[in-house]
This record gives C-alpha cells, sequence and structure tokens, in this order.
C-alpha cells in the first residue's frame, strides 16, 4: 500500500513511540509488497516451465491466485484511506469521505457506552474522593495556601453581602429576635445558674471587701462624721460624742465584716442566698417583673443607638476582616489554615464520613455527566469532523497500517490454497 513517508508520519507524533511505528510500518510495506512481487514472478516462471514440468502447474495455479489475492487485498486496504492509483473509482477513500459520519457516530458510541449512568457510576465508585480530599487538606503547606487564597477573597465577600442587602437583613431580623426574647425567665434561668455555682456569694465577698475599704477610708470617715456631728444635739458634741460613735459603728461594723469573710455559713449569707432565690423566683413567677423587663427592654430596643448597633457592629467587623486579610500573619488566615487541616485529618480518620462524601461526590458527579453527556458527544464529533483529513489518514494508517498490512500477507496465502483448490477440483471434474 502506498504510504506517506517519515517526514510527514513524523509531523503526527514526533515522539520515538512515532519513530518506532513508522519504520515498523515501511518495513512490513515492503515486505508485502515484496511478497506480491516474489508471487508474480513465481507465477511468470512456472508458467514457462510448465510444458517440462507439468507439476509446475500447481506451482502456477498456487502463484496465479496469490497474485490475485495480494492485489485485492492491496486494493482493499490502500481503499480505506485514499484512492487506488489516484483512480476514482466509487467507495474508495472510505475514511476521508466519510469523515462526517464517522464523527458522529463516534460521538453517539462514546456517549451510549462510556458515559452511560451504570458504568460512569460503577467507576466513579472505583475513586476514593474523600480520601483525596482529606490528604490534601491534611497538608499543612496546601492547607495554608488554601486560606491565603479565602483571606484574599474577604474584601470581595464582603462587599457583595452589603451589595445584597444582607447586612440590613440580618440587623433587622436580630431586633425581631431579640424583641421574642422574654427578658425576666432569662434573667432568672442565668441568676439561677450563677447561684448553683455559688457566684453570688463571691459577688458578696466582694461588696465585703469593698465596704471594709470605704470604712478604712480617711475621707469617707470624715464625711460620716460630720453626719454624725450635724445629727447630735450641741451638748452632746461638746464632749467629743460624733468622734466615739464613729469609732464604735466603724469597729462593729469592721468586726461584722470580718466574721462574714471568715464564715461561709455566717447568717448574713444565708440571708443573701434567701434574698438571691427571691429574687429569682419572682422573676420566674411575678407578671409585675415581667412587665417591668419587658418595658425595659422596649425601651433599650427603642434607642437610636441599638438601631444603628447593627451597623456598627457591621463596620467594626469589616474593618478587622479587612486589615487582618492584608497580613501575612492574620488571625483569620491562621485559623483557617488550621481548621483546613484538622478536617482533613478528622476526614481521613472517619470512614463513616467518607463513605457519605463519597456517595455525594458518585451522585453529584455522574448527574452532571448524565446531564452533559450529549454535549459531549457534540463536542467530540466537532472535533473529528474539524481535523486535518490528512492528518486523521495518517494518524489511523501510523496504528493500524501494520496489521493491515498482514492482510496482504493472508490474502496471498489464502488465494494460493484457493487457487490449488480450484486447481485440484478443475482437474478431477475433467478427469471424471
Amino acid at each position: 500500500m502506498p504510504g506517506p513517508d517519515s517526514t510527514a508520519l513524523a509531523g503526527v507524533d514526533a515522539t520515538a513511540d512515532a519513530v518506532v511505528k513508522i519504520a515498523a510500518l515501511r518495513r512490513t510495506k515492503a515486505l508485502a509488497t515484496g511478497a506480491l512481487l516474489l508471487c508474480v514472478g513465481v507465477f511468470i516462471a512456472a508458467k514457462l516451465l510448465e510444458n517440462r514440468y507439468p507439476a509446475m502447474a500447481l506451482v502456477a495455479a498456487f502463484a496465479e491466485a496469490a497474485t490475485i489475492g495480494g492485489l485485492a487485498d492491496w486494493y482493499a486496504v490502500v481503499a480505506l484511506f485514499k484512492r487506488p492509483l489516484g483512480l476514482p473509482i466509487p467507495h474508495t477513500a472510505i475514511i476521508p469521505s466519510n469523515q462526517t459520519r464517522i464523527a458522529d457516530n463516534l460521538g453517539r458510541f462514546i456517549e451510549a457506552n462510556f458515559l452511560a449512568p451504570g458504568p460512569v457510576r460503577e467507576k466513579l465508585k472505583e475513586v476514593d474522593f474523600a480520601a483525596l480530599v482529606a490528604d490534601w487538606l491534611a497538608d499543612g503547606r496546601r492547607a495554608a495556601g488554601l486560606s491565603r487564597f479565602v483571606s484574599k477573597l474577604v474584601p470581595q465577600m464582603l462587599s457583595a453581602i452589603e451589595q445584597s442587602g444582607l447586612r440590613e437583613f440580618a440587623g433587622k431580623r436580630m431586633l425581631d429576635e431579640l424583641e421574642k426574647v422574654q427578658v425576666a425567665p432569662l434573667a432568672a434561668d442565668l441568676l439561677s445558674a450563677f447561684t448553683d455555682d455559688r457566684g453570688h456569694q463571691k459577688l458578696f465577698d466582694e461588696f465585703i471587701r469593698a465596704v471594709a475599704k470605704f470604712l478604712n477610708d480617711d475621707r469617707a470617715l470624715s464625711v460620716m462624721r460630720q453626719k454624725i456631728h450635724d445629727e447630735l444635739p450641741t451638748v452632746f458634741n461638746l464632749f467629743r460624742a460624733d468622734a466615739y460613735l464613729l469609732t464604735k459603728i466603724v469597729a462593729s461594723a469592721g468586726a461584722l465584716l470580718e466574721e462574714v469573710k471568715a464564715d461561709q455559713d455566717h447568717p448574713l449569707r444565708e440571708e443573701f442566698d434567701q434574698f438571691a432565690r427571691r429574687m429569682i423566683e419572682r422573676l420566674k413567677t411575678s407578671k409585675d417583673y415581667a412587665k417591668r423587663a419587658e418595658k425595659l427592654k422596649q425601651d433599650l430596643l427603642e434607642r437610636p443607638e441599638m438601631r444603628d448597633l447593627a451597623g456598627t457592629l457591621w463596620g467594626s467587623l469589616r474593618a478587622f476582616l479587612e486589615q487582618d486579610a492584608k497580613s501575612a500573619n492574620g488571625a483569620v488566615r491562621s485559623h483557617l489554615a488550621n481548621m483546613f487541616v484538622e478536617i482533613g485529618s478528622n476526614l481521613a480518620r472517619d470512614p463513616q464520613i467518607r463513605a457519605d462524601m463519597n456517595a455525594g461526590f458518585v451522585v453529584a458527579l455522574a448527574s452532571f455527566i448524565e446531564n452533559q453527556k450529549s454535549g459531549v458527544s457534540t463536542f467530540i464529533a466537532d472535533q473529528v469532523k474539524r481535523w486535518d483529513l490528512g492528518q486523521l489518514t495518517r494518524l489511523v494508517e501510523l496504528n493500524i497500517g501494520k496489521d493491515l498490512q498482514y492482510i496482504r500477507f493472508n490474502g496471498m496465502v489464502i488465494g494460493g490454497l484457493a487457487g490449488l483448490a480450484l486447481y485440484a477440483l478443475e482437474h478431477l471434474f475433467a478427469a471424471n
């Protein structure tokens, strides 16, 4: 079969593998052509010697049929790629003449057989997508790179949130939810949790220390003495009764405070416990307390400062995030990197989550391929239609041309054997 030279074929694929294929194809074609010429030579020689050596008739019959078979197969192989001897014979140059039909059929074949839902899902199930994600995230360098990429998107995300009206919506929703909160029961629960941990007694201790500090303050004692002086009759002040009373009051109060500080079961502490319990009960059950708490909440929410609270919080948050995103060692970037690494590590340790993720990947990717497979079919067909005919022919010939040349060898052998059989049958019937 006449074929392209090595330079043309090398343009298809200049790799070492292509060079090997080109050399093998040329050798096989030369052998096939040589075998065909040998059959012609043997046929001529046998015919010339047939009268002298009758047995040469068998050789001539074999060589003649082998030549015919070789020529027929040469024609068949050449007709796949081009017109034999350049003649406009119908149904030749099959591949170039049917490029469009081959492209469409190839696209439909791939869509029907390679992109069918069943095979696609089975193939996707072989891939452990979750493990790949886990390994990728668990790598500190990759996690840091991903966190750096995400942090760079922070300004755009913040701008998108503002432009979408999400900030105003979140602020309104926050105030709406605050209006639904019943303050008195919430305060009762908080106070109950505080007292269960005896936090109120710690607060009481702080109160005792504050009072003790007050009683030891010279300015405070001077004010108290003046108050006592003003209230006592003048005759008592002549004997400095104000100083005596102040000293007694301070001494008694100090002694009492020391007793309370030292005794965790002191009656004053018990009285404070009862006060806290009564307050909690009233907050839970008293309608009057509930109304007062709701009125206080409404007054607070109606203040302009509360209405602007969402905007203020958002502005502070945005300023922090934008400044942090610009820093190479920002807190957000660092926390994101650690979070990604932790996600990867946890994912690697949890087979159930990996199984669920893989199932999700299979469903998502299979659905995507199912929706896009017609587009893939069209894409493949369009690409094949745009291929250069000469390049397409050379590409096919390069990859299967060597095998096609063996058809010529087979044609000569089968043809020769068929010629012998026909020659034998001819003489058998002639003898009868």
